[in-house]
């Protein structure tokens, strides 16, 4: 398998971590998405990815998959006899789909390179305002997500259970991105404690941004 990637994409970083707990062997083709306006806004990887957006997974079949969350769900369907991403009930996949999605799908787009990009860029904030945008987004999905997972007893050592899945894969870029741009996390203690249970074990560890080969 070959991944489209960049290594501060967060979206790539739930691949790269989905990938690591399945044990999935996978090569990087790094795209730069700084350098020369964006190397994923060029015709070639246009071709790739038609929303020039990273990651894209390119299957042992040749096929070309997009989008990060379909990504992992084709992973854990393809691969079942190595760890699940997901849980065996109807219920209990719903539970865990919609962890991961009030991240990847409410806080994430809010706040990734494009659209602050666009803040700056065409709107015209500043730095300041945008950095105050950031935060806000950050701390009411976070706020949501704690109580969803302090008030739930399916929460365990992970976002569901005591095996890490799909949720942990999405949380642990969303918290990357957090810590980066120094939001106060003293309000989420269970998450807190759920990241500490990821970046202990390997597949998160590998999966960090600054240990991959196109950081800079």
């Amino acid at each position: 398998m070959k991944l489209y990637t960049y290594w501060r994409s967060s979206a790539a970083y739930r691949i790269r971590i989905a990938l690591n707990l399945k044990g999935i062997a996978y090569d990087d083709h790094y795209i730069n998405m700084l350098r020369d306006g964006g190397e994923q806004l060029k015709e070639e990887y246009a071709r790739i990815n038609a929303q020039k957006l990273v990651p894209a997974l390119e299957t042992d079949q040749n096929e070309i998959l997009t989008q990060s969350m379909a990504i992992i769900e084709y992973l854990d369907e393809s691969y079942p006899e190595t760890p699940a991403l997901l849980p065996e009930s109807t219920l209990a996949r719903a539970r865990v789909r919609a962890l991961a999605q009030a991240i990847a799908c409410e806080i994430h787009p809010l706040n990734n390179l494009r659209v602050l990009k666009y803040l700056v860029n065409e709107m015209g904030v500043s730095e300041e305002q945008k950095m105050s945008w950031y935060h806000h987004w950050i701390v009411e999905g976070f706020s949501a997500l704690e109580t969803m997972l302090a008030d739930s007893d399916t929460t365990g050592q992970f976002c569901y259970g005591n095996t890490p899945g799909l949720a942990d894969a999405c949380l642990i870029p969303q918290l990357y991105n957090a810590h980066r741009f120094k939001v106060n996390m003293s309000a989420f203690p269970t998450i807190n404690r759920i990241e500490k249970a990821c970046l202990e074990l390997k597949a998160f560890q590998d999966a960090r941004p600054e240990l991959q080969g196109d950081a800079t």
